[in-house]
């Protein structure tokens, strides 16, 4: 086998969980071959550059060898080579995620925590008389 379809391989390289997922990214234009947009149909060969965003992170992958089966992933990742540079993307984007800012630290409204609803009901009760408001 010198060729098969784009979007057959992706789904063979487990990239995509089904083929109509593969051809759906390549049809959206998220997935490239050689630095141009392609559709689902076209013929890849070994050689080939491979541009795909998965997430927030773009891959670029050495087609190494073709295969229309879907295999184990161990047998799947000798299909393909990652680039150097896209490997170095990829940690500095999860060390960014790990790095990141805790969500809990900048809120800024939204619902009160236990302790500050106790607060919040301890405050406000302890100064009035009763419990409508005047």
């Amino acid at each position: 086998m010198d060729k098969l379809r784009i979007d057959k391989w992706l789904w063979a390289a487990r990239f995509y969980k089904t083929r109509s997922l593969a051809s759906d990214e390549v049809a959206r234009g998220r997935v490239m071959v050689n630095g141009l947009a392609v559709k689902a149909s076209r013929e890849l060969k070994p050689g080939d550059t491979v541009a795909l965003r998965q997430g927030p992170s773009t891959r670029s992958i050495v087609v190494r060898s073709l295969s229309a089966q879907r295999g184990p992933a161990p047998v799947a990742q000798q299909l393909y080579e990652e680039t150097p540079e896209s490997l170095a993307l990829r940690a500095h984007l999860a060390d960014q995620r790990q790095l990141g800012v805790e969500p809990a630290e900048h809120r800024a409204h939204g619902r009160p925590t236990k302790r500050e609803r106790r607060d919040i009901e301890k405050g406000s009760w302890g100064q009035r008389w009763s419990a409508s408001i005047d």
